[in-house]
């Protein structure tokens, strides 16, 4: 237990941290949002994804497969909601790396589909005409 007058080291962080929750839920009042964070939108993907999963084993009417994919969710939601619950911030993080990686991709394909569609030859292209006559 720590002593009543010594000041807490990260007192500045903390404080900052409150402040920017606080305003988060100001902003997210006002606008009305209903939707959570990026972890928790998440967390309604995979366990949408895992009804449908259990949706379609169900219909295949084998135990067997069916106890495996309970076996394999439940193994996977053991290791993933402990580090949910240590870490918030981890899947936010993620998510937020996610769609950043997914906007690179975008922008890598438009632009390669706007090369190919274009019709003329590229001067970086290392394609050889190579003639089977």
């Amino acid at each position: 237990m720590s002593e009543p007058n010594r000041p807490d080291a990260d007192a500045w962080a903390t404080a900052s941290a409150e402040d920017i929750a606080a305003e988060r839920a100001r902003r997210k009042a006002e606008s009305g949002q209903t939707q959570g964070s990026p972890a928790e939108e998440l967390r309604r993907l995979a366990e949408a994804v895992g009804d449908v999963v259990n949706e379609r084993l169900a219909a295949l009417r084998s135990p067997a497969v069916q106890l495996a994919a309970q076996g394999v969710f439940s193994q996977v939601r053991s290791v993933v909601e402990p580090i949910k619950e240590r870490n918030p911030d981890l899947f936010d993080h993620l998510t937020a790396a996610g769609a950043e990686l997914l906007a690179a991709y975008r922008s890598a394909v438009a632009g390669a589909e706007a090369r190919w569609t274009s019709g003329g030859s590229s001067s970086r292209s290392t394609a050889e005409h190579i003639d089977l006559d």
